[in-house]
Order: C-alpha cells, then sequence, then structure tokens
C-alpha cells in the first residue's frame, strides 16, 4: 500500500501543479455533475475474481468482477476456433435480451496459420484477426466465434454506430516487404497487410480491406457522426506518428457501411509546418490545424513471390507518412487509443512529453521521450487541444487504449513495463485509479506489468469490459457504484 499512497500523493500533487495543460477542457463536458468531481480519488483494494475466488484486480469498494476467455488454459470457441490470446482493441454492442456483443481484437504477429476457418481469411498465413463473444452484463459468456481473420496485428480499432467494428492492422508487413522488427521473413505472407477492415456485430467481416483509408501502422479509428470522417490514429514506434483523416465518399450514415472511395488526409498545424507535437508542450496549448492530402495511401512494392522484398520494412512504414511530411503534417509520439464523444476526438499519445527527438529516426525505444500525453481534436472549430501531459512514470505512464465513460471521464488503460493501472481523468484534470492488475500466473508467477487493453463500456454503462493484452490474454467484464467514484 506504501507505493499505492506514493502514486496516489503525486497524482494529486501534479492536478494541483498543472499538469492539466489545458484548463477545462473544451469540448470536454463531466456530464456527472458534482458526482465527477469527487473529492477523494477512490482507494484500490483485492477483489476476488467471481470466476474462482482468485484476485486478479485490485478496485474499489463495492466493485466486482468476472474474467473469462482466459487463454493460459485451452479455449475452444464454439465454431471450432482454438481462441487466439493478444487480447486488444475492443468494442461494445446492444445485444439480444439484455445482453452485449463484444467485438474483440487478438494482436498476432509474424506470419503463421490462421486461426479459425482458413478459407474464409484474407491471407491464410496471417495469425491475427476479431473474435466476436456475446455476454450477459456480468461476463457470462453465452457464444462466441471467429468473425475476422488472416489478419495481422489487430491492435486497436473504433466502434461505428451503425453496427460494426473497425478492426485495425499496426504493421505493413506483407510479402512486398522485408522482415519487420523481429527479423522474421514476410515471404510466407500471401497479401499486403496494414489496412482497416469493417467487422459487423451480427457476422463475419468481408475480409476485404478499405485500402483508400491508407497502408501505415494503424492503431485505432474514431468515427465522427456529423461529417462521417474517421479520425485515425499511427503507432509507427521508431518513427513520427501521424493523426489522420479517411473522408469516405458517401456519409455512412446512410450507407450503413464505409465506402473504399474516400481521400485520406493527415493533420499539419497552420503556419508552422513540421511541429514536434511529441516534445513537451507548453500549459495551454492550443493549435488550429489544417488537412493535407495523401495521393498514394495504400502503395505496393514490387517483389517475386517466394523470394525477400527489396523493399525494407522501414521505407514501407514511412511511405505514407513522408506525404504528409512533405506538406507540413506535424509529428507526434506513437499515437494509441482514440474515442469520439461530443465533437472531440480523444487520443493518446504514448511516449509524448518528453525533450525533443534529434532525429526523425529509427529511434531503437521508440520515437518520444515522455510518458505520455492525451489530446483532444474539436471537429467543428478544427482546433487540437493538449489535454494531459504527465509530468511522470509515477503519475501516469504510457496510456494506451481509452474511451468514455456515459457522463464523460476519459477512461485510459497504461502499458507500462512495471504496475499497470486503468485510470479516470476527469474534466477538471484530475486523474486517479480505477483498476489495478494484480495477475499472477498458474505456477505463482508475477503479472501485474502485463498491459490493459481495450477498455470499452456497454452501451447501457453497467459494465466496463478490458482485456488483458499478453499471449496469455484474458478479458474482465468490471461493474460497480460507476457514479460514485466520479466514472
Amino acid at each position: 500500500m506504501a507505493e499505492l499512497d506514493r502514486r496516489t500523493l503525486l497524482r494529486g500533487t501534479a492536478a494541483a501543479g498543472g499538469a492539466l495543460i489545458g484548463g477545462p477542457f473544451l469540448g470536454f463536458v463531466n456530464r456527472a455533475g458534482a458526482a465527477g468531481a469527487t473529492a477523494h480519488a477512490p482507494r484500490l483494494g483485492p477483489i476476488p475474481d467471481l470466476r474462482d475466488g482468485k484476485v486478479r484486480l485490485w478496485l474499489p469498494e463495492g466493485f466486482q468482477y468476472r474474467s473469462f476467455h482466459d487463454t493460459e488454459s485451452p479455449v475452444t470457441l464454439d465454431d471450432g476456433t482454438a481462441l487466439p490470446g493478444r487480447h486488444d482493441g475492443m468494442g461494445a454492442f446492444r445485444g439480444r435480451g439484455g445482453r452485449y456483443v463484444l467485438v474483440r481484437n487478438h494482436e498476432l504477429n509474424s506470419p503463421g496459420p490462421a486461426f479459425g476457418d482458413a478459407t474464409r481469411a484474407y491471407d491464410p498465413m496471417a495469425q491475427g484477426g476479431t473474435t466476436t463473444v456475446e455476454v450477459t452484463r456480468y461476463g457470462e459468456v453465452v457464444h462466441a466465434y471467429t468473425s475476422c481473420n488472416g489478419t495481422m496485428m489487430n491492435c486497436s480499432g473504433g466502434r461505428m454506430p451503425w453496427g460494426s467494428w473497425i478492426t485495425c492492422e499496426e504493421t505493413v508487413n506483407g510479402p512486398d516487404v522485408g522482415p519487420d522488427f523481429t527479423g522474421t521473413s514476410n515471404v510466407p505472407l500471401t497479401r499486403p497487410h496494414g489496412f482497416v477492415f469493417e467487422v459487423p456485430v451480427d457476422g463475419r467481416s468481408s475480409g476485404e480491406p478499405i485500402t483508400a483509408a491508407g497502408r501505415f501502422a494503424h492503431e485505432s479509428v474514431a468515427y465522427d457522426p456529423h461529417s462521417g470522417c474517421l479520425y485515425l490514429t499511427e503507432d509507427n514506434f521508431g518513427w513520427p506518428s501521424g493523426f489522420y483523416r479517411y473522408k469516405p465518399r458517401r456519409h455512412p450514415r446512410g450507407s450503413g457501411r464505409l465506402d473504399n472511395r474516400g481521400r485520406l488526409q493527415m493533420l499539419a498545424v497552420r503556419g508552422r509546418p513540421n511541429l514536434d507535437l511529441a516534445a513537451s508542450q507548453a500549459r495551454r496549448a492550443s493549435y488550429k490545424v489544417e488537412w493535407v492530402d495523401i495521393d498514394d495511401p495504400a502503395p505496393t512494392f514490387p517483389y517475386t513471390p517466394g523470394q525477400p522484398a527489396a523493399t525494407t520494412n522501414d521505407t514501407a512504414l514511412t511511405h505514407v507518412a513522408r506525404q504528409g511530411w512533405a506538406q507540413g503534417a506535424a509529428y507526434f509520439s506513437r499515437l494509441e487509443g482514440s474515442a469520439y464523444d461530443d465533437g472531440v476526438v480523444y487520443f493518446t499519445s504514448t511516449q509524448g512529453g518528453g525533450p525533443a527527438e534529434t532525429s526523425l529516426g529509427p529511434i531503437a525505444d521508440g520515437f518520444g521521450n515522455g510518458h505520455g500525453q492525451i489530446w483532444a481534436y474539436h471537429t467543428r472549430s478544427a482546433r487540437l487541444q493538449l489535454l494531459y501531459e504527465s509530468p511522470g512514470p509515477d503519475v501516469l505512464d504510457f496510456p494506451d487504449n481509452v474511451t468514455t465513460s456515459p457522463r464523460g471521464t476519459l477512461v485510459v488503460c497504461e502499458d507500462n513495463v512495471a504496475d499497470n493501472y486503468v485510470r479516470g481523468l476527469t474534466s477538471g484534470g484530475r486523474l486517479f485509479d480505477i483498476a489495478l492488475n494484480r495477475l499472477t500466473s498458474s505456477t505463482g508467477a508475477d503479472r501485474s506489468n502485463d498491459e490493459f487493453a481495450g477498455s470499452t463500456f456497454s452501451p447501457d454503462g453497467h459494465t466496463l469490459f478490458v482485456n488483458i493484452q499478453a499471449s496469455r490474454g484474458l478479458t474482465f467484464a468490471i461493474w460497480g457504484p460507476w457514479r460514485r467514484i466520479g466514472v
């Protein structure tokens, strides 16, 4: 408890001392009223998992949870699929009879046989994809099956209001590209990767990518229902990352799907070409932005089947971004989770906020020297605002996936090498703890540094679902007095 108390003290000091960069969040309305500004951060304590009584999470008093689809032991889905691990981004939808439907990513890299039915895979030699799970509000699994397979590095994505999940490939691997950071040959792959795919909540993906939305290291998407645009984050580990938008030719509200004939654009700060937003920002940093067109969003590179490709992975990773940089696009550090709420797109910069990098990369330990930033893009005023910049790892360390609660609080997952938390960030700039990972393996090994990912609330706000992104992944359903703790 000494460590928890120290972190709580540091976070309180940071909020009082100005870790909140932008004052009251422009457009970020905390709909909890007084409940969203509770005087004291909730204290966390050990809570037994209703699945088996083992303590896997620490939560505030009055909360409960159940874990499911724990791949430390083999899990077979209803369609015969051996459930893969690496549970990552996830969206929750309304199901039948008061149940929920989750569409969940599995971030698996390197060539290998597709899980599920290989005859329906986009690439039968790619191991990632999505599974769809029907659950009760208390995390009891009713039905589960493969909904997209043969993709790679399915990191996060975004929930679409017409009943689809957009899943994102965080890679540009393919038979036309040389090995990635793992050094593994891409020769066995049969199709290019680095795209987004639409997965209907009630069935399987068509398996055809939205190539016009770009081939790059996609992380997540957030949909603006007014303009019909998708806002896309890029997590290009060793290089500056970009913030993009995809403008479909037809508004998806009418067709109920994304078309593949739109325009990809990249954010630039007006009058300040190639502004380094990965570096530490001034208090109340706010910028007017413009968008530059990407003319070649989905490149393919020459190769001979069965032979290593001549194009390096770094060249392919930066092909789209360099088109934007040439027109003044801004530099960010590792953009990850994003969420849309009431005219604002919130997104995280995992290593943003430190001293500026001295080159554009590649940077071996990741582009960016900070411990995390949280940004807001106001879609109607075309203004970018920095909401929060971490003053150090004891306060917030490497924010990743993000969602909003029904009352407007941001819910942020951490991904670092120490204790990992799910945290709340209120409109007043108060950062507080929601959950702490206290996993151990069946052999007793400490797994408290396994990252949280995929935070998403059920449509009625009753249940927060969140994943552990690890080779032995699992999903949590968490419920309790959200309003009391300001979530």
